[in-house]
């Protein structure tokens, strides 16, 4: 499969998105509860440039996990009393999810929409491992890495 066509694309798309959540961010910096931020890692594969948004100077961001089937990723931190779901709309708010609470699915993140004619799918992992539930039900704790990779089934 020839993805070099792609790899421009998907650059750019990772490199939007963090523009757009880092201006979307600033204007609506006011709105997140005190002490409250998220730090996402966008990682685009290959020699693509990786993207962060920081919704806080002081904040520093996580590595993206390398997905080995070359996809991309989007990692943020976990924050006790949030699901791994609100996070991600914090992290990215132009993610798109169909359904709500335990029934949401998450079909596209940093811009990029899982292609089910590829069989791909944007998987779930806390700490490296896939997660046992759904976005929308997993509590996720201070200090957890909360990682979302496009990979195929």
């Amino acid at each position: 499969m020839n993805t070099t066509s792609a790899r421009p694309s998907r650059a750019l798309g990772a490199a939007t998105a963090a523009l757009l959540l880092a201006g979307l961010l600033a204007a609506c910096g006011a709105t997140a509860e005190p002490g409250a931020t998220v730090t996402a890692t966008t990682s685009a594969p290959s020699d693509a440039a990786s993207s962060s948004a920081s919704p806080s100077d002081s904040a520093s961001p996580s590595d993206g996990a390398s997905p080995s089937d070359g996809g991309e990723t989007l990692s943020y931190a976990g924050r006790t009393g949030a699901t791994a779901l609100e996070l991600l709309l914090e992290a990215d708010p132009s993610a798109e999810v169909t359904g709500e609470g335990e029934n949401a699915f998450v079909t596209a993140v940093g811009g990029r929409t899982a292609d089910d004619s590829k069989s791909e799918f944007w998987a779930l992992s806390v700490d490296g491992e896939p997660a046992q539930v759904g976005s929308g039900t997993l509590e996720t704790e201070d200090g957890q890495e909360i990682t979302w990779t496009l990979e195929t089934y």
